[in-house]
């Protein structure tokens, strides 16, 4: 089992309130969610109004199609073109088949 681990730091430039910044994200977190069927959700700057930091999950069973998944979802997020992407961080974890 292999697992990735991926977090986006990114600026709303459109948002003037944590109002606009909630509903940016939502769409967001939504549209990828939807779009790659993985577990992602607002993990800090929850009191700025211009930042956020979304960190997502991946599992699979191979190194390299996790990566490129995870590729795809940091890409996809970009070009969303909702916020612009400030910093991204991944990690990904290989398990061996004897856990358990």
């Amino acid at each position: 089992m292999v697992v990735g681990v991926g977090i986006v730091d990114i600026f709303i430039i459109e948002s003037r309130s944590l109002k606009e910044k909630r509903s940016i994200l939502r769409r967001i977190i939504k549209r990828t969610q939807n779009k790659f069927n993985i577990s992602i959700a607002e993990v800090g700057a929850q009191d700025s109004w211009k930042r956020a930091r979304i960190g997502f999950s991946v599992i699979g069973n191979d190194r390299g199609f996790v990566n490129s998944m995870m590729d795809a979802v940091m890409r996809y997020i970009e070009e969303l073109g909702l916020a612009d992407i400030v910093n991204t961080d991944m990690e990904i974890i290989s398990f061996a088949d004897a856990v358990g």
